[in-house]
């Protein structure tokens, strides 16, 4: 019995390593986040030509942004509760659903309040759909390789920033804005068809199992998570949401693309890097993360007069942030172990909020202490990142990961 038993361990653990990752499954995945991605920052390279279109300012036409964040901040906790019973495919197709209306709408628009409404319907899709694509990755994978899944899906998002959002803002100056947010649409159009055929189906939450906000607050680990979320995504965005005004105070304003086609490059790299490596690695990776975009910053507050070093930064920039995505959703994921769906709620909620806090304090340096000020701002925030990451050692970034099976 005991010779039997043996083997039996030995060829279940031998099963486990000869399981793949369902890589069209996983792709998919991150479509949906390129088209989230996509979706939130393509009115930033059509600014001028829709306001001249709506007949509104061009800082008016900018809170098309800030509205889609809102509209993701305020859903994705209460809807993530309401549809926690829902089938996993059933809410993801509702979600990418959504996307194609909101970009259709925006796109056959002719006045500014129907386009801000489409905006934040976009934001609410968005919501539904962040608080379950790390998770629902997770449960594609076995356990030793569910940091890699996590990874895949979330490479949807520099893609969308080094390749989509130029290629939108070319496609919206060569032909018109609207036939970039109609492609979008026919994009979404088909990923439905393709989540239909190939993404696994997974039951939700029974009702009983639903955790309060408060109970998963007080989950160890959970609290750091989110507070390390919050803080390092607003220092990310003050500088990246202002990069182009940055680098005009530089003389750099011609290269704002090949600087962003460089941080995007970089953010591939590191995904695949965290990919590789987190399943053990996770606490040095995002002590990394913190440390690379510190070392960026301090780069672009002091030696910003050199275009050599300024690319230098930005690729220290994008090797450090490429990768925090997938750290933060597979360190909340790991401290909320049942509760996992209502802390990625609330870790898409605060992504939101200090993206749309982001976008202001960017503004109130810009007006006070003008573009220089950026990386010093960066450099403050991520201090207390880095003690926060550093400090919890045994829930949040634990020495020793423990992964939990989604």
């Amino acid at each position: 019995m005991a010779i039997h038993s043996t083997e039996l361990s030995v060829d279940s653990r031998a099963d486990i390593k000869n399981q793949k990752l369902p890589l069209a499954a996983l792709l998919a995945l991150a479509t949906a986040v390129f088209i989230t991605s996509l979706t939130e920052t393509l009115p930033a390279g059509l600014l001028p030509a829709l306001s001249a279109d709506l007949k509104v300012s061009v800082s008016a036409m900018g809170q098309t942004v800030t509205i889609y964040a809102i509209g993701t901040a305020l859903t994705a906790i209460p809807l993530a509760a309401a549809t926690a019973g829902w089938r996993r495919k059933r809410l993801l197709l509702t979600a990418m659903a959504g996307f194609a209306l909101a970009n259709t709408v925006t796109a056959v628009s002719t006045n500014y309040p129907l386009t801000m409404a489409a905006r934040f319907v976009a934001g609410v899709a968005a919501g539904l759909a962040w608080a379950m694509l790390a998770g629902y990755a997770r449960r594609m994978a076995p356990v030793h390789l569910q940091g890699k899944a996590i990874a895949i899906a979330m490479a949807g998002i520099p893609v969308a920033l080094s390749l989509g959002v130029p290629a939108g803002t070319y496609l919206g100056e060569t032909f018109n804005w609207r036939t970039a947010f109609l492609i979008i649409t026919a994009l979404t159009i088909v990923l439905l068809a393709w989540i239909a055929t190939t993404v696994p189906d997974y039951p939700g939450q029974r009702p009983e199992s639903r955790t309060r906000m408060l109970q998963t607050l007080s989950i160890p680990g959970v609290a750091p998570v989110l507070l390390v979320t919050l803080v390092f995504v607003l220092a990310h965005t003050i500088l990246y949401t202002y990069i182009a005004t940055f680098l005009d105070g530089l003389g750099m304003g011609d290269s704002t693309d090949l600087v962003l086609l460089v941080f995007g490059v970089t953010c591939l790299l590191s995904i695949w890097i965290v990919g590789v490596h987190i399943h053990r690695r996770l606490r040095a990776l995002t002590i990394a993360s913190t440390l690379l975009v510190a070392v960026a910053a301090t780069i672009l507050a002091l030696m910003a007069d050199s275009p050599a070093l300024v690319y230098a930064a930005v690729s220290l920039w994008g090797l450090g942030w490429g990768g925090a995505p997938t750290l933060l959703q597979t360190a909340v994921g790991d401290a909320g172990g049942e509760s996992a769906d209502t802390a990625q709620a609330m870790l898409v909620t605060l992504w939101n909020a200090a993206m749309a806090g982001g976008g202001a304090a960017g503004g109130l340096l810009l007006g006070i202490l003008g573009p220089t000020s950026f990386p010093w701002s960066v450099l403050m925030l991520l201090m207390p990142v880095l003690v926060v990451v550093i400090a919890a050692r045994v829930h949040g970034f634990p020495t020793r990961r423990v992964s939990t099976a989604g």
